[in-house]
């Protein structure tokens, strides 16, 4: 489904507003990101939390390159041929977690639908580089569906990060629109592998897409059934006109309400708000 622009603007409200980083903390790691030109998602996707979580020793890496063989329509990353993996890639993201000091890293990827392995090797060598470089740091690995190639997950569950994450996006009826080459049930197969694989888990929703709010506890349910550990609600932006656009703001009050409502469908940690991201608190999630 091709994107489309927004033809009526939705105007964003008061509590969206991003209060400009700060700190000590902040302000060494950036300027070690600037002094190495180290790559963060943080930067790239202009986060608004970005400020807040290298506060807390938290940042995230995106590996495999940045070009996706998916063309989701909520999402800024290029899409069309990738390049060829780079082996060399675990040792260089190893490199820039040591020299920021981090000491949480949350590790995501493009899908690489065009790979035989869907980049797991690639992302099973980036965690033990990482254990190796930086023994007393955390990880959160986020990662892609493999299409569906279970043999490709069971890399990830054989070198065991802390915390593996797998974001289901949005509600049943608009995966399809939003996540175009992805499955809802697929994703929860996921989440339930991992689970059985035992690990951590974690998923996270986008809400403004024009779900219904039914939909929205029907997702939280799906989530639950799974043994999801962590979920993650945050508010869609529409990151430029070619993407699919924002349907409605979510109200702060609404967002509570439903961080409440998962709390008791067993979860360990709720985040739930308007800036909330993937990684937003991802540092607490490790338990």
């Amino acid at each position: 489904m091709e994107k489309t622009a927004n033809p009526i603007s939705v105007q964003k409200p008061k509590w969206l507003r991003v209060k400009l980083p700060t700190g000590e903390n902040y302000k060494m790691v950036r300027a070690l990101v600037d002094e190495h030109k180290l790559h963060t998602i943080c930067q790239s996707g202009n986060c608004p939390n970005m400020g807040e979580c290298w506060g807390e020793g938290t940042a995230t890496f995106m590996i495999l390159g940045n070009i996706c063989t998916r063309s989701c329509g909520f999402c800024a990353v290029a899409t069309g041929k990738p390049e060829l993996t780079d082996p060399f890639e675990p040792a260089r993201v190893a490199q820039s977690i040591k020299l920021m000091r981090v000491k949480h890293a949350v590790i995501t990827s493009v899908d690489r639908d065009d790979l035989p392995d869907g980049g797991s090797e690639i992302w099973a060598s980036t965690v033990r580089a990482v254990r190796r470089k930086s023994p007393g740091t955390t990880m959160e690995t986020l990662i892609p569906d493999f299409a569906g190639k279970w043999e490709n997950l069971q890399r990830i569950i054989d070198v065991a990060p802390e915390i593996v994450s797998h974001n289901l996006e949005t509600v049943r009826r608009l995966t399809k629109q939003v996540r175009i080459q992805a499955k809802y049930d697929r994703s929860l197969e996921v989440l339930f592998r991992l689970k059985k694989g035992g690990m951590k888990t974690k998923s996270g929703v986008m809400l403004g897409l024009g779900e219904t709010e039914e939909e929205i506890f029907e997702t939280i349910d799906d989530l639950s059934s799974v043994k999801t550990d962590v979920l993650t609600l945050g508010q869609y932006l529409q990151p430029t006109p070619k993407h699919l656009p924002v349907q409605n703001f979510i109200h702060p009050e609404k967002f509570e309400a439903y961080r409440e409502y998962a709390l008791t469908k067993g979860f360990r940690f709720v985040e739930s708000g308007p800036l909330v991201r993937s990684s937003y608190h991802a540092e607490k999630h490790i338990f």
